[in-house]
């Protein structure tokens, strides 16, 4: 990643992020600082690839930039981070995305309407104020300005608003819908391949799993933003 376009505080920052270190007292001082400098150009493409990282079957390179229909895939052990327009993703492994975009922000004040396919693994993502429909084999996901974790799985699809609006369609049944309104992920749900092996239940509230309010810090702070929660974890209520 070429940090030199990056004003010295959010370049610390994300050095210091990207690197994988807990965010300290230090590290959120320069968050609060960063978010500031949000009227800066954005950085756009490929920001952190490890391991096996795929655009059209092909091997990235940090800073390869992303172009509608294409589709970026992780293998074992991988993951990457892209930025896209003022919007932010986070890869995991074994992860397969198709980023339907009908058009990339380029500094131009216009509402933009995002189409992207998660079609395996664990992605989460952070989203400027534009519109955007996320699908999954069990879901389609209309949201808005939030950050989102989803997982697909074979016999689940794991959704977890993690601020934000949204509104969840099952595509097994377009009349099985679910108004989501949190702070800090509130409400996750379960969408399930086979509703008669949870009593009819084609969604289902679910607990929180598998991501942290660091990584979406983390992400904001990649696109000068910070979350809806604030600029530092907030402590899980036990049993959450």
């Amino acid at each position: 990643m070429d940090l030199s376009t990056f004003h010295p505080s959010r370049r610390e920052l994300i050095r210091i992020l990207l690197m994988g270190t807990c965010v300290s007292s230090a590290a959120l001082a320069i968050l609060n600082a960063a978010s500031a400098k949000a009227a800066e150009p954005i950085v756009q493409g490929f920001q952190k690839v490890v391991g096996d990282v795929r655009l059209n079957k092909a091997p990235v390179q940090v800073g390869q930039v992303v172009r509608p229909g294409d589709i970026c895939s992780t293998g074992a052990g991988s993951e990457c981070i892209i930025i896209i327009g003022e919007h932010a993703f986070l890869l995991r492994e074994h992860s397969e995305v198709e980023f339907e975009i009908e058009h990339f922000e380029q500094g131009h004040n216009t509402t933009i309407t995002e189409r992207i396919k998660i079609l395996a693994g664990a992605v989460m993502s952070v989203f400027g104020k534009t519109q955007a429909s996320i699908s999954t084999p069990l879901a389609t996901i209309g949201i808005r300005g939030t950050g989102i974790y989803i997982e697909v799985m074979k016999e689940k699809n794991y959704v977890c608003l993690c601020y934000g609006q949204a509104e969840i369609q099952s595509t097994l049944n377009a009349a099985v819908t679910k108004k989501l309104n949190t702070f800090h992920h509130e409400e996750p749900q379960n969408l399930y391949a086979n509703p008669n092996a949870h009593n009819g239940l084609f969604i289902e509230p679910e607990k929180m799993i598998n991501h942290m309010d660091e990584e979406l810090i983390m992400l904001e702070a990649l696109v000068g933003r910070i979350p809806l929660f604030g600029p530092e974890p907030i402590q899980m209520p036990a049993g959450k």
